[in-house]
């Protein structure tokens, strides 16, 4: 017995170890420096400054700070409502028996094999260009003079193209899961249903919702993940280093580490680490909250 227990211990050991350097021993001492005013995220300990939860106050005092997770805010709820409704509708659509299924899930998830800053660009150059962008041509050709005028990278329209932008390049993402999940549905049940009487719509209203459950948690779960961490398409639909239409908390947070050469945030690591927190306590609370609205039911026809 004690053999076995020295042979797990051995196997264990590595991993246990690579997981305490790669995620366990970051966590702590981000935690740790947003506690400190730090000039350089590189300085060593005997340099930090002990300052408490000033750089947390700092932070809800600071506009800019405020209005980067207002956007953040924005992007998650409206952009995550937008994706998992048609990542939903496209995952229902591939898995309702049409041909050419795998043709057309390679289609929708190609946005994520390409890089975002290919995909922000692309938008930017091809699609939202005043001279001769897709939306321009598209709208002067329906005789739409009034769209095709508009200038999607403006301050009043910038969000909202960069939203839209975004969630096109996620919906893929999103889909397979969804898919997936469908594909684990046993076909029994539907049968079951058909024959019950069941019309196409109550079947997915009370057999693919249902098990979709959990799936579903998993996807705004990640969704979350990835709206947190929402930095490159933010800087290049921006034309200075803190537009307030589209900055991020992670943008305010690269400036704050290192500066980049801007003089609206002062440059300290450790208002840049008590970001990284916040953040980090946002996607606890969005798990959480998930879990709790979305529960798991017993499954009834």
């Amino acid at each position: 017995m004690k053999r076995n227990k020295a042979m797990l211990v051995l196997f264990l050991a590595p991993a246990l170890i690579i997981f305490c350097v790669i995620f366990v021993y970051p966590i702590a001492r981000t935690l740790l420096m947003s506690l400190f005013k730090v000039e350089n995220v590189t300085s060593g300990m005997g340099e930090w400054k002990f300052v408490g939860i000033e750089n947390y106050v700092k932070l809800v005092n600071t506009s800019l700070f405020r209005v980067s997770m207002w956007n953040l805010l924005r992007i998650w709820a409206i952009g995550g409502v937008v994706v998992m409704c048609l990542a939903l509708l496209f995952a229902v659509i591939l898995n309702s028996g049409i041909r050419f299924k795998k043709f057309y899930r390679a289609v929708i998830y190609l946005p994520n094999i390409v890089s975002a800053v290919a995909l922000a660009t692309m938008w930017l150059q091809y699609v939202y260009n005043p001279r001769f962008g897709l939306l321009t041509g598209l709208f002067s050709w329906l005789g739409l003079k009034d769209l095709a005028a508009v200038q999607w990278t403006e301050a009043t329209s910038k969000f909202w193209a960069l939203l839209f932008a975004y969630c096109f390049g996620m919906v893929g993402y999103h889909t397979l899961i969804f898919s997936s999940g469908i594909e684990k549905i046993p076909v029994e049940y539907y049968e079951a249903a058909s024959i019950d009487g069941a019309s196409l719509l109550r079947q997915f209203r009370h057999v693919t919702m249902p098990m979709l459950r959990g799936v579903l948690r998993t996807n705004i779960t990640m969704w979350s993940i990835t709206s947190v961490g929402f930095f490159v398409w933010s800087q290049l639909f921006s034309t200075v280093t803190a537009d307030t239409q589209t900055i991020s908390p992670m943008v305010y947070m690269y400036l704050q580490v290192f500066g980049a050469g801007n003089t609206i945030t002062e440059r300290n690591a450790g208002v840049g680490a008590a970001v990284g927190v916040l953040l980090g306590v946002c996607v606890v609370l969005a798990f959480v909250v998930t879990n709790r609205v979305v529960k798991d039911a017993e499954f009834e026809l």
